[in-house]
């Protein structure tokens, strides 16, 4: 896109040259008194694309107070209407799926259908969200007292801190957001630094709909730089619950501060996906999912595939296929129709995947195709397949980026205790036709992910299940099922609805 269709866009949105870093409700933009800036890349051409003016933690003590106040009012407003909120909300992401969605594409790098679906994520959740926000149920329990009535209720948490990663730039807040709200929450929320602007769009759409309904403090927005402002996140009292998705290295760290305050945490971190295709698996299915499932984002999901194990007699056969397709794909500009492969995010991100294919040869590593980064604008690399005879030091890190390491196996137990045999626990996937593999490998001896599936690949979550992963991964649930509980303070509540006061346990006292 030229320079005159990015500033249409960035108006369409609402999006200032030279826009304040917080919001604290409708109209109601501040900026960091120090007046530090912070320009926004398009990873695509390096071109800028926008200036925002970042917020400080004497901003973030601003937005506090405002958020404890929304939420006195928030909480008693009856959890069907708030649901109405986020209704319009969704209504309103659906009026701006494609500009929103563009956005995502120029900022953050992926292929604008993946830019689109995004958004549609956002909008996906707010309808489940809507519908919840008529099932926070609880349960009724028989008593042991004659005359009692006993059951559980679910209450409103507080203000939400919410820390978001550049990958998911507005989707990740949107699976929290959208559940606070509805559970009586407010929230405040610190996005990357690497998207700015469209977490600035965001909000100013949230705007709109805190207008349209009288509300104000609901959803609060700070753009500030990560060690002072998160720090002051984390640290505070006054959020009962982080969400933090980012590295486990940090999520380490934040786990920690929050713990001292005995606050929740829910964690979002690391992955290291692997995919197993046994020997009976339909290879038309399978190459398709691992080339979305490595490949997709330029390898920036936590659910990237990023490890193949591949039965033995196979392995030829799929290396092919895969080496035939990976050879098909060229990099461009991800707004650009028929692009499968956008830029990785930054200059670092490209060093830190030369490091590993390097650290991958050095540790008997074999490249099928790829393995080096595009000379000219931007931050591309090939898409790359190695095989490696043993799963070494650098293929049990995760490297965001789109570097597939393939290994073989010849019993499935081996190839699940490899799967397994690494820190993280995402995502898991197996092809097979066969009913007893795939049942062994989602049994309690199987994939010890969050995410296991069958004839599916690792990338590519629905909105209706719960999201997260165990081990480094955090431990979180974040979107479907019952996630929204972590939201919310249970309440067992007891009536006595008898003339007598029978103790439990039958304990008698006088």
């Amino acid at each position: 896109m030229n320079d005159a269709a990015i500033r249409s866009l960035l108006d369409h949105l609402q999006i200032q040259p030279q826009h304040p870093g917080a919001c604290l409700g409708p109209d109601q933009w501040l900026a960091g008194s120090d007046h530090q800036r912070l320009r926004s890349h398009n990873p695509t051409t390096g071109q800028v694309l926008g200036e925002v003016v970042l917020a400080d933690v004497a901003t973030y003590q601003h937005l506090v107070p405002a958020a404890e106040q929304a939420f006195l009012s928030w909480r008693e407003v009856p959890a069907p209407q708030r649901g109405q909120l986020i209704r319009d909300l969704g209504n309103a992401l659906r009026a701006d799926i494609e500009p929103l969605g563009t956005l995502v594409s120029l900022e953050m790098g992926k292929i604008l259908p993946e830019g689109i679906g995004e958004v549609q994520e956002m909008i996906d959740i707010c309808d489940f969200a809507v519908g919840l926000s008529r099932q926070l149920c609880g349960s009724t329990m028989h008593s042991e007292r004659p005359g009692h009535r006993m059951y559980e209720q679910w209450h409103p948490l507080g203000p939400v801190g919410i820390i978001s990663a550049f990958n998911f730039p507005v989707a990740v807040w949107s699976w929290n957001a959208a559940l606070a709200a509805v559970c009586g929450d407010t929230m405040i929320w610190k996005p990357s630094l690497q998207t700015p602007l469209v977490s600035i769009a965001v909000q100013q759409i949230c705007n709109r709909v805190m207008r349209d309904h009288g509300v104000t403090g609901l959803f609060n927005l700070l753009l500030g730089p990560d060690a002072s402002v998160t720090q002051a996140m984390v640290a505070d009292p006054r959020l009962p619950l982080i969400s933090f998705t980012g590295s486990t290295e940090v999520g380490r760290q934040v786990a920690g501060v929050v713990a001292q305050r005995l606050g929740r945490s829910l964690l979002e971190l690391g992955g290291n996906n692997a995919l197993i295709v046994q020997a009976d698996a339909d290879l038309d299915l399978a190459v398709r999912a691992i080339v979305f499932g490595a490949i997709g984002t330029a390898g920036q999901r936590c659910t990237t595939t990023r490890r193949l194990f591949v039965q033995q007699s196979l392995a030829e056969e799929l290396c092919q296929r895969l080496v035939a397709a990976y050879e098909q794909i060229r990099p461009g500009d991800p707004t650009q129709p028929g692009t499968l492969l956008g830029p990785l995010i930054s200059a670092a991100a490209v060093e830190a995947f030369e490091g590993a294919v390097a650290q991958a040869v050095s540790e008997g590593g074999q490249v099928l195709t790829g393995g080096q980064p595009y000379p000219g604008p931007g931050h591309f690399v090939q898409p790359t397949l190695i095989k490696m005879p043993t799963q070494s030091a650098v293929v049990r890190r995760e490297t965001f980026a789109p570097i597939l390491y393939i290994l073989t196996y010849e019993e499935l137990s081996d190839a699940i205790a490899e799967q397994n045999a690494v820190s993280q626990g995402l995502s898991s996937a197996l092809f097979t036709r066969d009913l007893i593999s795939a049942e062994t490998f989602l049994s309690v001896a199987g994939s010890d992910c969050g995410i296991a599936n069958v004839n599916i690949g690792t990338s590519g979550a629905e909105i209706g299940g719960a999201f997260g992963g165990e081990k480094d991964t955090g431990g979180g649930r974040e979107s479907g099922s019952d996630a929204w509980k972590v939201y919310m303070r249970r309440q067992t509540n007891t009536i006595n609805w008898s003339k007598n006061l029978p103790l439990a346990q039958g304990i008698q006292f006088g």
